[in-house]
């Protein structure tokens, strides 16, 4: 695993060298990062689960062309969202300790592939909770106050970017794949929507206490279109699970109106709702119009439903990812993942400067 963040720190700490050296005075301090596989730069590396990803062919097109923990080909769309803030291209994991407090200065993740909203789907395949998520944030904050002293930490604090993205294995992991959920048992769907929706109020509100105000939630994708789901899909196999899109729509539409909600009730906060929805299935349905050659399947194997662990060395790959809008069976490849950093850089710049 050394071996394979190397250039990784090695890039990251020349980008401190600059970053020192010109005093950029970005608008953003820092990128701060909540959530699941989305957004997961290597935190599951280093916990006991089979939710990995630090092997090849997984980032064979990111720097050195080595595995980091991401699923994907390359980099995420929060790793382009922090170069388009003047920030190091890459967002570290907090558990690699391989990073210091000075890398996490200017940004750090906490989240942890096939985790969701309700801890229930974290237990799934033991990965890190959201709620141990909030822990690990309070843990950085005493450490960003050390380095950096009292004032200038508070500043950090509160003018850094905050990005919650997760909620999609809620779904597919969770409340619809697991035989005999409880979930599913104890709740409708509309029922589970709101339960969720609720768990995320309740966090953006934990971190809005501990200092945070720029904050943004992102919306979760028509899942129904995911590769896996396609061909699973008994009515009608490699079309989308129309079904799922509703509730993905449905969940969206309540997580917006909590954003509102938010946005009225606490003082000094701006919440932000990304919706990727409509734009994540206007390049599926309309991929060329997007530079896209396949919208069907991922680069992995089959693209069917290779991911993780099927996702393997011994996987044949397709020739150039950038040509599909998925990389694995689950997952959008870095060139999708640029795009949805692209959306979700204005949406930020819209409501915080």
């Amino acid at each position: 695993m050394q071996q394979q963040n190397r250039q990784c720190i090695l890039l990251l700490n020349l980008v401190l060298l600059l970053h020192q050296f010109f005093q950029t005075k970005a608008h953003v301090p820092a990128i701060i990062v909540f959530g699941d596989s989305s957004v997961d730069t290597g935190n599951n590396n280093y916990i006991h689960t089979i939710a990995k990803s630090n092997f090849e062919p997984y980032g064979r097109d990111f720097y050195g062309g080595q595995p980091t923990g991401r699923f994907c080909n390359g980099r995420l769309a929060t790793d382009f969202i922090s170069e388009a803030f003047k920030l190091p291209p890459v967002v570290p994991a907090f558990l690699d300790d391989q990073y210091t407090i000075e890398h996490f200065s200017l940004g750090v993740c906490f989240a942890s592939a096939a985790t969701g909203f309700d801890n229930a789907t974290a237990n799934i395949l033991s990965v890190i909770p959201l709620s141990q998520q909030l822990e690990y944030y309070k843990q950085y904050q005493e450490m960003l106050r050390s380095f950096q002293g009292e004032a200038k930490a508070s500043e950090t604090i509160r003018e850094a970017l905050y990005i919650i993205s997760l909620g999609t294995n809620d779904f597919i992991e969770n409340y619809y794949a697991v035989i005999g959920s409880s979930r599913s048992k104890q709740f409708t769907t509309d029922e589970y929507v709101d339960f969720i929706v609720g768990i995320a109020e309740n966090f953006v509100r934990d971190i809005y206490r501990l200092g945070a105000r720029k904050i943004e939630v992102a919306g979760i994708s028509p899942f129904g279109c995911l590769p896996q789901e396609r061909v699973t899909n008994q009515d009608k196999i490699g079309e989308c699970k129309e079904d799922y899109n509703i509730v993905a729509q449905n969940f969206n539409i309540k997580l917006s109106i909590m954003v509102d909600k938010l946005n009225k009730e606490l003082f000094g906060v701006k919440v932000v709702f990304a919706g990727l929805y409509d734009l994540f299935l206007d390049v599926v349905r309309n991929p060329k119009a997007y530079g896209f050659e396949n919208s069907l399947m991922g680069c992995c194997g089959t693209g069917l439903f290779e991911e993780g662990i099927l996702c393997n060395h011994k996987t044949l790959t397709c020739p150039d990812a950038s040509k599909y809008v998925f990389w694995d069976a689950v997952h959008p490849t870095e060139r999708m993942y640029q795009i949805i950093a692209d959306y979700t850089v204005r949406t930020a710049l819209s409501v915080f400067l």
